[in-house]
């Protein structure tokens, strides 16, 4: 009898055994992950939009991509075109969609490659052509305002409010001839401070803008990036490109960044290699035209200058020279005007003053 009776009682404890286990595991928090119409399941990949809808103005329909990894992570977001001509960042981010794949990610990837389509359409530098406004410098935005404002808020509350981390990828929009890089976000709270400076110096730019003067309140964060450090979010921007083209380097700068700062938050395998030296720069000086004409460059972007040398010089349309553009400050030109036409009060260089 002991014998005919001990396969069935093994039986019986294996699948009490089997049962409990499977009540041991924790559920899986998120199985699905859903920004906008992008829905993706765990370890899958999905395509939608950010629904943007008619207010006084016209709707519009901002592309996401949900890259949903096959293991529970960290959710980080990167965000292109909020300036439609900065092409640099939108292609990058075009390849990234490619590049991620969910079976390699212990968590998730939010990726809006093109925040500005009128811009982009239009070939409009700075603003959204729609309502004149640019679309990084209205958040967390309005869902009762104009187009900006209301993408703006959509963004806020789809992609911001679901994230745990934020790159917001910019470049040289077409009348910007720029060196590569990034933002640090000083908030005064030191672990979220130290965790966007390890990020930053994971994505590889080697020169960085502390930034301690953007504004702390959540319900007046002006920027993207803003928006999510406000929240308590360890966020980035980064910066490469210039003069409205796709170089492949600039290209691969911010694709590579971004996949190093996904092993730093061990979305990606891997250790993340980091800037060793970076230039620390303590505020960026914008220096404005005095007259309207045609601009002359003496420098080029990425040059150190010293206070007064003269970095070029506006003529009218008859040759004669009208205005001498000298640095404001000693520093690094982190851009410079990409193209002859210059209106009044119109950027001639942002100087970046390093510090020391």
């Amino acid at each position: 009898m002991k014998t005919q009776f001990a396969r069935p009682v093994c039986a019986v404890a294996m699948t009490l055994f089997c049962a409990a286990s499977a009540l041991a595991q924790p559920a899986d928090p998120r199985p699905t992950f859903s920004v906008g119409t992008a829905k993706a399941a765990r370890g899958q990949k999905a395509m939608g939009v950010i629904a943007v809808p008619p207010g006084s103005d016209a709707g519009t329909n901002i592309p996401v991509v949900v890259a949903h990894g096959a293991r529970p992570g960290r959710v980080l977001a990167l965000v292109a075109g909020a300036h439609g001509t900065e092409y640099a960042s939108i292609v990058a981010l075009e390849k990234m969609i490619a590049l991620l794949d969910p079976a390699q990610l212990s968590g998730t990837v939010i990726v809006v490659p093109l925040v500005n389509l009128a811009s982009f359409e239009q070939k409009i530098a700075h603003l959204n052509p729609v309502d004149g406004k640019s679309m990084n410098r209205f958040y967390p935005g309005n869902p009762n305002g104009t187009q900006t404002e209301r993408a703006s808020f959509a963004i806020t509350r789809e992609v911001v409010e679901q994230c745990d981390h934020l790159i917001d990828l910019h470049g040289g929009d077409l009348d910007e001839s720029l060196r590569p890089y990034a933002y640090w976000t000083v908030t005064g709270n030191t672990t979220q401070d130290q965790i966007s400076r390890e990020m930053l110096l994971a994505f590889g730019l080697d020169h960085i803008i502390i930034s301690a003067d953007r504004p702390k309140d959540p319900a007046a964060s002006r920027y993207l990036e803003n928006t999510a450090s406000t929240r308590g979010k360890p966020s980035i921007t980064a910066e490469a490109g210039h003069a409205g083209t796709t170089d492949a380097d600039d290209i691969a700068m911010l694709v590579a960044g971004s996949i190093n700062v996904m092993r730093y938050l061990r979305i990606l395998p891997g250790a993340p290699a980091v800037v060793e030296n970076p230039v620390w720069i303590e505020r960026a000086v914008a220096l404005p035209s005095e007259q309207a004409g045609i601009f002359y460059p003496l420098v080029k972007r990425g040059t150190y200058v010293q206070a007064g040398m003269k970095i070029g010089y506006v003529t009218d349309y008859v040759g004669k020279t009208i205005y001498e553009a000298r640095a404001p400050e000693s520093g690094v030109v982190l851009y410079i005007r990409a193209v002859p036409s210059m209106t009044k009060g119109e950027t001639v260089a942002s100087i970046g003053v390093v510090r020391k």
